[in-house]
C-alpha cells in the first residue's frame, strides 16, 4: 500500500482485506455450526442420496443467511421450490451469527483506514469501500460453490440477493463505516 501522503486509494490492500473478512466470516461460521450440520437430518439425507458430505456447502448457506440472504431450494419433490433461513427461530442457529460479517467488515474498514490514515471522514469512507471488490468477488464465487444438487433438487444461496445484500450492501455499509471510524480514531 502507498504511504499516507499518497492520494491514491489502497485498492489492492482493500481487496485483500475484503477477501480476508469474507474468509474469516465463513471460517467463524464453520467453527460454530459445522458439527450441528453434520448431525442434522438434512445433511444425513444429502449424504445418503448423493454419497458425499455437504457440510461445507450447508455452512455456506448459514453464512449467507447471516447476510439476510435466504437459502433457495428448487425442484424439491412434492414441495416444489421454497426459501428458508437457518439462523434464528426456534430451531435455528444463534442470532449472534448475524454479527459475524458486520463485525469483520467493520474491522476491515478500520484496519484499512488505520494503515492508510486518510485525512477526512469522506476519505476514510472511500478507503473503507476499497474492501468491496474483494468481498463481492468471493461472495459471487460462494453462491456457486455452496450449491448442493440431489436427484434434481437444488439448494443454494439465493443468487440475486446474495450478490446485492452479501456482496454489495454489507461491505458498503460496514467496511465504509469502518473506514470512517478508523479515520476518526486515527
Amino acid at each position: 500500500m502507498a504511504p499516507a501522503t499518497d492520494d491514491r486509494l489502497p485498492y489492492l490492500g482493500g481487496a485483500i482485506a475484503g477477501i480476508a473478512a469474507w474468509l474469516l466470516g465463513y471460517a467463524s461460521t464453520y467453527l460454530t455450526v459445522a458439527g450441528d450440520i453434520r448431525d442434522s437430518p438434512l445433511h444425513q439425507f444429502v449424504e445418503a442420496f448423493d454419497g458425499q458430505a455437504a457440510a461445507y456447502e450447508m455452512v455456506g448457506w448459514v453464512f449467507y443467511n447471516t447476510h439476510q440472504v435466504e437459502t433457495l431450494f428448487s425442484d424439491v419433490p412434492l414441495i416444489g421450490s421454497h426459501a428458508m433461513t437457518f439462523v434464528g427461530g426456534e430451531d435455528g442457529f444463534t442470532t449472534v451469527l448475524y454479527a459475524v460479517p458486520a463485525g469483520l467488515l467493520l474491522v476491515a474498514g478500520i484496519a484499512i483506514a488505520a494503515y492508510r490514515r486518510p485525512a477526512t471522514p469522506t476519505d476514510g469512507l472511500l478507503t473503507g469501500l476499497t474492501a468491496v471488490p474483494g468481498y463481492l468477488l468471493v461472495t459471487i464465487a460462494g453462491i456457486f460453490l455452496f450449491e448442493v444438487t440431489v436427484g434434481g433438487a437444488t439448494g443454494a444461496p439465493d443468487a440475486l440477493p446474495g450478490i446485492v445484500l452479501a456482496g454489495l450492501v454489507y461491505p458498503v455499509v460496514f467496511a465504509g463505516a469502518g473506514g470512517v471510524i478508523g479515520t476518526l480514531l486515527g
